[in-house]
């Protein structure tokens, strides 16, 4: 009897592969800001690996954690966690603070 694995698809986003990944994406991508520490991070964490899996190639999802990249936090003026950005075609799209379900983080990718 063989194990199913779950393969991690969520990117690991970082100020060095943030233009490549994001703004040059041809895809929408919902990037998530968290940190370990945070619970409600951890909560959306398993339903994002969830949505990556099912909108492998319609869309991408990344997470950035807040203590590493200070930059990216910064940059998007995160105030609290989970944030969640959907960048579109280089450009901020939407964005949504706190926990949401998957049918929430489909909408906010409008997939």
């Amino acid at each position: 009897k063989s194990q199913r694995r779950l393969i991690i698809i969520t990117l690991k986003i970082t100020k060095e592969n943030f233009k490549q990944e994001v703004i040059k994406s041809d895809v929408p991508v919902l990037l998530d800001f968290w940190a370990s520490w945070c619970g409600p991070c951890k909560m959306v964490g398993s339903v994002l690996e969830q949505l990556a899996y099912e909108v492998e190639g319609k869309a991408k999802v990344g997470k950035v954690n807040v203590d590493e990249e200070q930059e990216l936090a910064a940059k998007f003026q995160i105030r609290s966690i989970p944030t969640l950005v959907v960048m579109q075609d280089g450009k901020l799209a939407a964005i949504e603070v706190g926990a949401k379900n998957k049918s929430s983080l489909r909408n906010l990718l409008g997939i």
